[in-house]
This record gives structure tokens, sequence and C-alpha cells, in this order.
């Protein structure tokens, strides 16, 4: 029988012929559990069969998308893989977002079956869908009987395999096509790492990309993944021990409560190998207490979910990086422009455009957001923009500076929230913070920070405030500082500025 390695070093292929695959070399080894309920290789393909059959007969067709309202479960990984193998587009909603964003994102998915946990049952009440909701503690039910095969697909490389929405706190979130190019690149380069014996431990969404890269290419390899329906920084070392987790991927918030849990050194994380980390900026003490405290390979991808260029920091073997986001992965290129859309001289800094053979097909039916979203060099090749502004160093590490929305334009000044925050965040009184800039009648734009204080800290802000200005520059100061309880962030970890803006024009800080 032919291997995995050989299957994945062909140009192209598809996740449910390697599940397939792995069905029939290792039955009985455990495919995905959930805490509650566990599936081999053996029965996730049979169940995938059955998914899909069903998928068929209530007339969900080929590159139509199956829409789900979930939180991680094994029964919700079935249905995303099964609409795979029956051809039609995986479309996992945040649950998080309001209820008419919810229908919005249903709807604009073009999804005719909705799968809804338990959890989330009331979601949808209230609002008017044509879709029909198959509840997934039913699933049993609906699913067709054992043994069913669904009738055979084509499926071509641009076909979209899921459709990720972009997070947003208002409107409705743009719809991410993936394909399924894009996907086997993303198996076939994780050749070494170790996914084909790994135990991944995931505590993020399977909505989110952050999820995706880490929960798919252990399928495709053969391992074995471990699901948390919700974090909780206790609960996730006691699974990895329990497990002998060897993998995870945690966004740096998730990095942050794990390492201050009081009895962190008592577990026994010794079977880790593979550590990563992405989706918001992760700071370099946190990074070093991670190398000095938990074993294994640390590893922070920079990147989008819409793909362009990723960058990689191979933590422990860069220690004197630990500030960047590391270098350009593999095939990929990237470019920083200025705002005329002209390349900036080496060490400058742009707007960070790349390109790479993982790219998204485009925004699901938004072809005015799909051209915003690229650009196009003088030979005509396709870039993506990643809204972030960056510089290079000498060595072609990537230091980020910011979002490029969230750049502050103050009396004609750049300044970056970033730069600010850092030195926030060396206030012994700051747990947590961040800086949003708000419109300025004097200036244009001012910086505005908010900070979570530390536990036992009674410094006052406007004292924090004073001595954060005297480290910075004239133009940098903050014009006000804000306590808060929490800082508002998505499920993966980002905080929200825009939410905190609309806080504060309502008067909450005052």
């Amino acid at each position: 029988m032919i291997d995995t390695a050989a299957m994945l070093a062909e140009p192209f292929g598809l996740l449910p012929d390697l599940i397939r695959h792995h069905a029939r070399s290792q039955p009985e080894k455990l495919a995905i559990a959930d805490g509650d309920t566990q599936i081999s290789y053996a029965e996730l393909d049979r169940a995938m069969d059955r998914v899909a059959t069903a998928l068929q007969r209530d007339g969900t067709a080929q590159r139509q998308a199956a829409a789900m309202v979930a939180y991680p479960s094994v029964e919700q990984a079935i249905v995303f893989l099964g609409a795979l193998r029956a051809g039609s587009i995986a479309a996992p909603i945040q649950p998080s977002a309001t209820p008419e964003q919810i229908a919005g994102m249903i709807r604009d998915s073009g999804a005719n079956l909705v799968f809804l946990d338990a959890a989330n049952a009331g979601a949808l009440r209230d609002q008017a869908l044509s879709a029909r909701i198959i509840r997934l503690e039913e699933l049993e039910e609906w699913v067709a009987p054992q043994g069913a095969r669904p009738a055979p697909v084509k499926i071509a490389p641009e076909d979209g395999f899921n459709i990720i929405y972009s997070s947003g706190t208002t409107g409705i979130p743009k719809g991410i096509v993936q394909s399924h190019a894009m996907r086997w690149q993303h198996f076939s380069r994780n050749a070494g790492a170790g996914y084909d014996t790994a135990v991944t431990l995931l505590s993020t969404p399977l909505y989110s990309n952050t999820t995706l890269v880490s929960f798919l290419p252990t399928l495709a390899w053969g391992g074995s993944v471990v699901l948390m329906k919700k974090f909780e920084a206790h609960r996730f070392l006691e699974l990895a021990e329990r497990y002998r987790a060897t993998h995870t991927m945690l966004v740096p918030v998730q990095y942050q409560r794990i390492m201050a849990v009081p009895d962190f050194d008592r577990f026994d994380l010794s079977a880790f190998r593979f550590k990563t980390c992405t989706s918001a900026p992760f700071k370099a003490e946190l990074k070093r207490d991670v190398l000095d405290r938990w074993p294994g390979k640390l590893v922070e991808y920079y990147g989008m979910t819409e793909g362009g260029a990723s960058f990689v920091l191979i933590a422990d073997e860069f220690p004197d990086k630990l500030h960047t986001v590391g270098r350009l992965a593999p095939g990929h290129q990237a470019k920083l422009l200025d705002e005329a859309g002209n390349e900036v001289a080496p060490g400058g800094i742009g707007e960070i455009v790349g390109r790479s053979p993982a790219m998204m097909n485009g925004y699901h039916g938004r072809d005015q957001a799909t051209r915003d979203a690229e650009w196009f060099d003088a030979q005509g090749n396709r870039w993506l923009r990643h809204g972030d502004v960056g510089r290079f160093d000498e060595d072609g590490f990537l230091t980020l500076m910011d979002r490029k929305k969230d750049m502050i334009i103050s009396g004609g000044f750049n300044i970056y929230p970033s730069d600010l925050e850092a030195v926030l965040a060396q206030h012994p009184a700051v747990a947590d913070c961040t800086v949003v800039g708000v419109a300025s009648e004097e200036w244009g734009e001012t910086p505005i920070g908010f900070f979570v204080p530390r536990a036992g800290s009674a410094a006052p802000a406007e004292e924090i405030r004073q001595w954060v200005n005297a480290r910075l520059g004239k133009t940098q100061r903050l014009s006000a500082l804000h306590v808060a309880a929490e800082l508002p962030r998505s499920a993966i970890g980002k905080v929200l500025k825009r939410e905190l803006r609309d806080r504060l024009a309502a008067g909450e800080f005052a």
C-alpha cells in the first residue's frame, strides 16, 4: 500500500481520500476526541460516508455550503469532513456573533442545511431562514444508514474546500473561500512537523483558520486530534498530561494564561514536540517564558486566513529574534509598499503584500472586496494585501508595527499603537493593555490607552499615564488612559479595538 508521505508528495489530492487511506492502514487508531466522545479512523471514514450520503439525499449540491454553528466536537468534525466528501463546502460559523450576524452568514454561504449544537440551540430562534436546521445531538437520526456510500464526485483543485468568515463587531463578516488546492499546500508543506505520530490538543474553534491549520494537517498525516469545547488553562494542562499531547496551536492570550497557572510546573508536558502560535501579537518576553519552561519547539506563524505570504519564527533557534515574526516560509514572497503603492527602500516601513501557492479564491459573493484585497505588480502577478505595516531587518526577519487601519496619524505623524503598548506593558501595575486611536479636533487623531490592573495593584491610571508618557516621544504620548476589567477579545485572542472605541464613545470610560 502506498504510504501517506508518497500521497502528499503528489501535486494535488483530497483530504477525504487521505482519511480513507488511514482508515484502511490504521483503522483502530484514534482520529478525534473531544472529552465526551472519541472516534477511530475506521469509524470516522464510515461516518463521513453517512454524512455525505445524507447531504446528497437532502439536496446539498456539489460546491454548495453546509453550515455549522457549534463549539468544537466530534460531531461537528464529522459534518465538516463529510461535507468535503460530498463535494460540498464546509462553512463553520462563529457562535459568538450576534443572531443577526449568524443568520446573515448562513444566507451569505448559500447553505440549505445548518447544523446546530445544543449550546447554541437558541441562536437562530427569532431569525427567518430558508435553510433547514439539523441538531447535532440528533445527528445519528439524520445521517444515512450504516454502510451507505455517497455518489462519487469529481473535485477540482479550485473548488471550494471551506468558507471562513472574518471576525467583526458590526455588519456581516466577509466569507473567505479557501480551495482544495490551497489546503493541499497546507498539508504537503508540513512534512517535517511530525503530524503522522502527533496527538494534537486544540482549544480554539473550528470556524477559525488558527485551528484548521493544525486540525486538518493532523488528520491528513494520520495523527490524533483532541478538541477542547472551551478553553480553560488548568484543564488544558490536565488534558495535555492525560493524552500525552505532542502538538498544539494556541493564541498568545492562551499561552499567557497557561504560563500563569500557579502549579504549571507540576504537570508532565515532556511529550510535547511542537508548539505553535498565530493570530495576534506574541510578546517577546512571553515567548521566552514558554521556551524556558515548556518542552518542545516553539514556532510562531504570521500570515492571513486569505493566504498571501507566511512568515515563520522558530523561536528556540533564533532567541535573539523573539521581537519579530520570523522569515518568509519557503515558496512565499512579500514586499513592503508605501502609500503610493511603490516598494519601500531597504529598512523602511511599509504595508505588507504577499503571494504564495496558498491564496484564497476570493471573498464569497463580494467581488469588490476581493479586488480591494489584491495588488498586482508590473508583471501582472497577483498579491494580497495583509493590512499590516512592518519592517524587515538586515537578516530578513519581519517586525510588525501594526494593522494599517490601527495606525494613528496625529498632527501629521504616524504613530504605531504597538510601540506605545510595549511601553505601557512594562509598568508593574499593568497586566494587559492596548492603545487605540480616536478622533481629535486638535490633532486629527490621538492615542488612548486601556489597561487591566495587575492583581493587588492600586496605582492610579493618571500616575501610570504620566510614567508611560515620560518614556515616549512627544508625538506618541497618551492623551488618556482608562482602566478596564478585561479587554474585549475575539475567540482567537485578538483585541477588539473597535468595541473599545464604541464603548468610549458611549461614555463607558468617562
